[in-house]
């Protein structure tokens, strides 16, 4: 059972939110979604984020998680964008605000990463936030198949 400190405790609590609002967020965004392909990028991500929750749960109960379960489950999903034609603005909108989100929330984990003192929390941490920059890169291979984000 881990020791937390109490700036542990705190940038845990802070995650425990960012992976409820992500949860929230993904859930309602693929309600709203117009295109299907869309909608599944959103749900993957939503139980991805659910699985974070549960992570950063047990973390925060003291527990280390093992971060050799699930640590190759769902990598690839949503991340194969078809090349169909272009969708509504709603889309566009929806894959904006979650690319910001994944990237505000990739950073954090980047944070709280250095902060924490044993190794095997610290590689909990270090996984969530791969999985978080593979959410972003799905839903930026979504949007460039799309012509929804175009490199310059």
């Amino acid at each position: 059972m881990a020791n937390l400190t109490q700036k542990e405790r705190y940038l845990l609590q802070d995650q425990k939110g960012h992976e409820e609002l992500c949860i929230k967020k993904y859930t309602n965004y693929a309600d709203q979604a117009q295109d299907p392909q869309l909608k599944q990028v959103f749900t993957n991500n939503a139980k991805q984020e659910q699985q974070h929750l549960s992570t950063i749960n047990q973390m925060l109960s003291g527990q280390t998680p093992n971060t050799n379960q699930n640590m190759q489950q769902n990598q690839q999903q949503g991340q194969q964008a078809m090349k169909s034609g272009i969708n509504g603005q709603g889309d566009k909108e929806l894959c904006e605000d979650m690319l910001l989100t994944e990237k505000y929330v990739s950073n954090a984990y980047n944070t709280a990463i250095f902060e924490f003192r044993d190794p095997n929390m610290r590689q909990a941490l270090n996984h969530i936030q791969k999985e978080e920059q593979e959410h972003g890169e799905a839903i930026y291979n979504y949007m460039e198949s799309k012509g929804m984000y175009n490199v310059q």
